[in-house]
């Protein structure tokens, strides 16, 4: 009897200290896929289809100080004729009915900053194979942009919700609370500056989404479904002993677009000028160890 309640005090013990600690009762060794994220001002500008972007005549653009970043969806794809979610997706983000129709939900997004970690999972959850190609259904990214008000430059922060569809409450952008309680598809955004804030809805279909293996590949339209191509693919062999680093380095060259108004290139929200673009503008995968 006494042997008895040896056994159940110490499996007690066990179960106490496991619930303390999620990673106590897993394998410390186990390799792990690691996703990371970047932010690059100096990446190439991409337009829809991958290929070199210039700013339209009479609109200006500027390259955001993007503070952190939510994906809703990371998928690997063997090659370029790999449809979207035929591949192997490593994440799938929280979505809800909350507001009528399927969306993102907002409340419970993962987010990461600029050389941050995004996601760790264990290796042993992803399948063995050679995958050429990476899918990122962006779905937020909030940053610090300058504009022009009263002949003054000042900095505010920008909220642009680019997912196909978004269920928010309220959020915080840099102490104002933004209070939404409903849907929103993609191309809403939030402003503050100097304690004061907007918000707004770019034009549909104008967000843009480079995807270079469109005509092979395509994706929905307004989703963010940003594509881009491992230099050396990746390989995942199931018999991994060390960590898998995968940083996502998306291009915010000049990615916050506007049409001018005033030929200044300084963005004037007073003088009417309107946002149209916050997508960012390619995707560069790089894998190490």
């Amino acid at each position: 009897m006494k042997t008895l309640n040896l056994i159940l005090l110490f499996t007690v013990v066990i179960l106490t200290s496991c619930s303390d600690n999620t990673d106590c009762c897993s394998n410390p060794d186990q390799a792990q896929l690691i996703i990371k994220l970047k932010f690059d001002p100096n990446q190439a500008r991409l337009n829809n289809l991958g290929q070199p972007s210039t700013i339209p005549v009479g609109h200006a653009a500027q390259s955001p100080v993007v503070n952190r970043m939510s994906a809703n969806y990371i998928e690997f794809a063997p090659n370029a004729t790999t449809l979207l979610g035929e591949g192997e997706i490593v994440f799938n983000g929280s979505e809800t009915n909350a507001g009528g129709s399927n969306a993102i939900d907002f409340q419970n997004a993962v987010f990461a900053g600029n050389n941050e970690t995004f996601l760790t999972i264990p290796l042993s959850q992803v399948a063995s194979g050679n995958y050429e190609w990476v899918r990122v259904s962006l779905a937020y990214q909030e940053g610090n942009i300058s504009l022009r008000v009263n002949g003054n430059d000042i900095t505010g922060t920008l909220a642009s919700f680019v997912g196909y569809n978004t269920y928010i409450t309220d959020f915080d952008l840099n102490g104002s609370t933004i209070a939404v309680n409903a849907n929103r598809l993609q191309g809403f955004w939030a402003f503050e500056a100097l304690g004061f804030t907007t918000q707004g809805q770019a034009p549909e279909g104008s967000t843009t989404v480079p995807n270079p293996i469109f005509n092979s590949s395509p994706i929905p339209q307004g989703s963010c479904v940003v594509t881009g191509k491992f230099e050396n693919g990746l390989t995942i062999t199931g018999n991994e002993t060390e960590d898998v680093v995968v940083t996502l380095s998306f291009s915010i060259n000049n990615s916050f677009e506007w049409t001018e108004v005033n030929s200044d290139g300084k963005y004037e929200p007073a003088a009417g000028e309107q946002v149209v673009d916050m997508g960012l503008r390619g995707l560069i995968p790089v894998v190490s160890n």
